[in-house]
């Protein structure tokens, strides 16, 4: 998994194997965010990304310079991965909802 542009752009996160999820794919992502960069200054959004995952589109939008990011996962060890790797953002929360 990689965050593809902004302030991380080419930065690779590695993925615990034990996690059963399957990361949004980099051309699926290069997808969505150029849609959303058409319509949206991405430095002006708040995001809740519901679902997390892996994280991979709140770093994304962390990176891209999103105003305010929050990424709500169920499970606790993704979670932990989220917090633990949103560090070099102020502007990125986990949040676990149980």
């Amino acid at each position: 998994m990689r965050i593809i542009s902004g302030l991380n752009g080419g930065q690779t996160i590695k993925v615990p194997k034990n996690f059963k999820l399957r990361p949004t794919t980099d051309q699926s992502k290069e997808g969505i965010f150029n849609i959303i960069s058409n319509y949206y200054d991405v430095d002006k959004l708040e995001v809740l990304d519901l679902f997390s995952g892996t994280g991979n589109i709140s770093y994304e939008f962390a990176s891209r310079g999103a105003k305010y990011v929050r990424a709500v996962e169920i499970n606790f060890k993704h979670y932990n991965f989220i917090r633990g790797r949103g560090s070099w953002s102020n502007t990125m929360q986990a949040i676990v909802c149980q």
